[in-house]
């Protein structure tokens, strides 16, 4: 998860490159964004919306994207700490541009709608951390059952999804338990889960998303950060032995040189090389796991 820790590391990340906290605010926060990323091969003319999900909890503004003609096996998106935002729409967009119907949500929705935080905001200062953490701890093991099976039955109502077909999930940061949650709270429609810098996903807590793994049905990718591996390396032992005991296919690696938070393309620490190579694994599980 986002804490001091990896704060920590990612200042020093950023000195080695010579980037400072202001200079990559200006960066992360002009409207180009999408000009980060490689094109992608054969991309398909997608459509966006807006869109508004009724929860037991309240109403939660999330980003819809798909392809504008027929029907695509669908993905969830659970983004990290700083939630629905720009760089989230286009790390979406891309994915429906691949051949995805894609829902990215808002998770604070409770709290406030997105973006939670100003343009170019960044988890390194006081002041932005001071308004997501205490949204980010508003949330549970409960919210993230909850909200995962009104979001996939919202996706399931759409014209843009292949209900024929399995639905693969993302999670990024504290989205990570998000993912294993709710591969957890509808097996039979969770094909495929994947985790980029995911924190939490194997503790020593009675609710630790590792202990739903038996539940679960989907096949699984994890996307370790090095710097969080240096602090847990005993997480992905857990996991690994979690999956193999359940008989559940999983690819989980520790990305060298990536710091937690790399693959978000706003992110300070933002590793283009490492960040597209977990990009290429996750499209390899979904052709594979919601064919």
């Amino acid at each position: 998860m986002c804490d001091k820790l990896t704060q920590k590391d990612a200042d020093e990340y950023a000195r080695r490159a010579g980037i400072t906290r202001r200079q990559f605010g200006h960066i992360a926060g002009i409207a180009g964004l999408a000009a980060m990323l490689p094109e992608v091969a054969n991309a398909q003319a997608v459509t966006e919306t807006d869109v508004e999900i009724t929860t037991p909890d309240g109403t939660c503004d999330a980003y819809w994207v798909h392809p504008s003609s027929g029907q695509h096996p669908a993905v969830l998106v659970w983004p990290d700490i700083l939630a629905l935002r720009p760089a989230f729409r286009v790390m979406g967009k891309r994915l429906a541009e691949s051949g995805y119907s894609v829902l990215t949500v808002n998770p604070f929705y409770r709290d406030a709608r997105s973006p939670v935080v100003e343009e170019g905001a960044s988890f390194a200062d006081d002041e932005t951390r001071a308004i997501v953490l205490p949204m980010a701890q508003n949330l549970n093991a409960t919210t993230h059952f909850t909200d995962a099976r009104t979001f996939v039955s919202f996706i399931d109502q759409q014209a843009a999804t292949d209900t024929s077909r399995g639905i693969g999930t993302t999670g990024y940061c504290m989205g990570g338990p998000m993912v294993m949650r709710t591969v957890a709270a509808v097996p039979d429609r969770l094909a495929a889960g994947a985790t980029f810098h995911g924190g939490g996903l194997a503790t020593d807590n009675d609710d630790s998303p590792h202990l739903l793994i038996p539940d679960t049905k989907a096949e699984m990718l994890h996307c370790v950060a090095a710097n969080d591996d240096e602090r847990n390396p005993q997480a992905k032992e857990t996991l690994r032995t979690a999956y193999a005991a359940a008989s559940i296919p999983a690819e989980i690696e520790v990305y060298e040189g990536a710091m937690h938070g790399w693959c978000a393309i706003d992110s300070q620490v933002y590793h283009e090389a490492q960040a597209e190579r977990a990009w290429s694994r996750l499209l390899a599980l979904f052709e594979r796991a919601l064919a």
